[in-house]
């Protein structure tokens, strides 16, 4: 191999693949999962959607349960009532980029000017700026981790429901949901599908699904809270104990 291509192979690797073992694999630097008892963390990316979210806000306040959306600032724009009534109704907002690029395929200028711009964006809705931040994919690259991280607190899961994919269908979801959320789970849902990879109708599958997992999950005596009230403790018990709790 040449010198040169050998030398572009070994940054590339250090700007994608050293970032992913670190909050992927070893979980360093990210929220993924609390430690309390029979409390969970449901959370929806890549809206907000003019079908969709809305029943999902109805879904949620019939069941009293408070979410984290991580939206798009380009979706915020578009929609600004849907991010008011988010807001409105007691659920975080955290971000994702202005639009739903890969943080690998940009520099690291571009991904900071996508997350502030989505920020200010939420901000002129709301009034509050998200400090709470799922990039897409839950991919970030390595200076993401320098100069997003003063800012924001990163937030990934530890349950994947595969809910993009309308096959995966509403039984299939249900039994995924019911068998893998246990205490401090945080789920990745999706309330919109018009993203890369993601089939559009696929969020329909997930209400329906959410629909018979959510009673389900009260009478097992889960209770669902927003990211930041679990992170919030995570962090409490850190400075308890001197261990710090916000990895699975």
């Amino acid at each position: 191999m040449k010198p040169l291509a050998f030398t572009f192979l070994t940054i590339g690797a250090i700007y994608t693949l050293l970032p992913w073992v670190v909050t992927r694999i070893l979980g360093i630097g990210v929220f993924r999962k609390g430690g309390e008892l029979r409390e969970i963390a449901l959370t929806f990316d890549d809206g907000p959607n003019p079908e969709y979210t809305p029943q999902l806000l109805d879904l949620l306040r019939r069941h009293g349960v408070k979410a984290t959306f991580f939206v798009l600032g380009a979706k915020a724009a578009q929609y600004p009532e849907l991010i008011q009534r988010i807001h409105r109704e007691g659920h975080q907002i955290g971000l994702h980029n202005y639009e739903h690029k890969s943080n690998w395929l940009m520099m690291p200028w571009s991904v900071l000017r996508q997350v502030r711009s989505s920020a200010a964006q939420i901000e002129a809705i709301t009034g509050e700026q998200p400090t709470f931040y799922r990039p897409p994919w839950g991919i970030f690259n390595l200076f993401d981790l320098v100069l997003l991280k003063k800012e924001f607190t990163f937030v990934l899961w530890s349950v994947l429901a595969h809910d993009w994919r309308s096959r995966v269908g509403r039984n299939r979801l249900k039994s995924i949901l019911q068998d893998r959320i246990t205490d401090g789970s945080v789920v990745l849902l999706h309330d919109c599908g018009e993203t890369v990879g993601a089939d559009k109708d696929a969020p329909l599958h997930m209400l329906r699904a959410l629909s018979s997992v959510l009673p389900e999950l009260a009478a097992r005596g889960f209770r669902c809270v927003r990211v930041d009230e679990m992170s919030g403790r995570a962090h409490s018990h850190a400075d308890h104990d001197g261990r710090l709790s916000i990895r699975s």
